[in-house]
């Protein structure tokens, strides 16, 4: 007969020594040569999608329930009430909710990690880049180290992973699949800043009949170069005397230097690369921008915000989810939740309060009682009475 499993035993993983290479593995956050923080601070559509996703993912609000009989969590005696103003109102003596949950998923974007520190009655963030995750021979996570200086305890410490497959202990950054295309773009700026910097006209040279020395050389350039510079316009006309002669060796010109089809493609890139549908940074009267809002929420904002609940649900032992009821993309049309509610309430679904909760309002007094519908048989109540009034016989 085999042994019947209770909270007493614990069976560890046998590979976990090899995953943590004996307690030994650190892993940090790795560095490319283009940062995703120079990205991230230098192109447009970088900080604009980045700052987009982080935005909205911080507006979204926790919503907490009862205790969580099959998990154990990793903090005791925490209340209902007390979890909710640390998730919704006040994580520290020192921030509001909103800038603290948008510097969480800021990292979350860029670095794939989200590090917060428990001191036992609030929460403060700690940046992903600076931290170190080093593993446990025998369980998971032995400890965290900020800066290779200060120690933290593996339940002292919040940590919210993406996805990623080199790993088990850190995620990988959403921008990395783009960040060769993120380089082409960089390369392209760093281009024309050169061309402008240096105040270069491409594709003319200068020819004479007869040999000039260095010193003539260097005047006819130092002349050309100071009237054609396109800082200064770069259109004034020069009179050739001597033989001189001007001829094209190259068809660049200035409008070409402006790569818009190739930067349009590569911001594309990036922005899938984030999951932002990029019609909407379009704009416009488009019909397909509200479809694709709601796809953006539901396949890119929800589920981070899926991610981070699911963690606080680990480590507090409470059920955490999302209160999507002011998120507007979300939402039917005005006209179908008003016919949609309507029904379930006349219908006996729902009771009038339920579905002004449901609606973001304020319950009324007496409007918690289910509407029993009537029919023209008689009383939903009670199918004796109602119907065909009585005949008076001596009519």
């Amino acid at each position: 007969m085999g042994l019947l499993w209770n909270k007493s035993v614990e069976k560890l993983n046998p590979a976990q020594p090899l995953i943590s290479g004996d307690g030994t593995r650190e892993e940090t956050s790795v560095e490319p040569v283009y940062s995703y923080q120079q990205c991230y601070d230098q192109l447009e559509v970088v900080n604009r999608g980045v700052n987009m996703i982080v935005d909205d993912v911080a507006q979204i609000k926790c919503n907490v329930g009862p205790k969580l009989d099959s998990v154990t969590p990793l903090v005791s005696g925490m209340r209902a009430i007390q979890l909710t103003r640390l998730l919704n109102k006040e994580p520290n003596p020192f921030q509001d909710i909103n800038s603290f949950r948008r510097s969480l998923v800021l990292d979350f974007v860029i670095d794939g990690n989200i590090f917060i520190y428990w001191d036992g009655a609030h929460m403060y963030h700690l940046p992903a880049t600076r931290m170190k995750v080093v593993g446990d021979k025998n369980t998971y996570v032995s400890h965290y180290e900020f800066d290779g200086q200060q120690k933290f305890k593996y339940n002292e410490v919040i940590h919210i992973k993406d996805n990623s497959y080199q790993t088990v202990y850190r995620g990988a950054s959403r921008l990395k699949p783009a960040l060769r295309t993120m380089k082409i773009l960089l390369s392209m700026r760093e281009f024309q800043d050169n061309f402008f910097k240096n105040g270069a006209v491409p594709g003319l040279a200068l020819q004479t009949d007869e040999r000039l020395n260095s010193r003539h050389k260097n005047v006819l350039l130092n002349e050309w170069s100071q009237r054609y510079n396109p800082k200064t316009g770069g259109r004034r006309p020069v009179i050739l005397d001597g033989g001189l002669k001007i001829s094209p060796i190259s068809e660049v010109n200035l409008k070409d230097l402006d790569f818009q089809n190739g930067i349009a493609a590569n911001e594309r890139i990036v922005l899938e690369a984030l999951g932002i549908p990029p019609i909407l940074m379009d704009g416009g009267n488009n019909a397909n921008i509200r479809p694709n809002h709601r796809i953006y929420y539901l396949e890119t904002i929800m589920p981070i915000v899926e991610k981070m609940n699911s963690v606080f649900e680990r480590f507090f032992g409470f059920e955490v989810y999302e209160d999507i009821t002011y998120i507007y993309a979300l939402k039917p049309e005005l006209a179908d939740e008003a016919s949609y509610f309507t029904s379930l309430v006349n219908g006996g679904v729902i009771s009038a309060n339920e579905a002004r909760e449901a609606l973001g309002r304020k319950p009324m007094t007496g409007h918690d009682d289910l509407r029993i519908p009537a029919n023209i048989a008689g009383s939903a109540s009670d199918p004796s009475t109602g119907g065909r009034p009585p005949e008076d016989p001596n009519a």
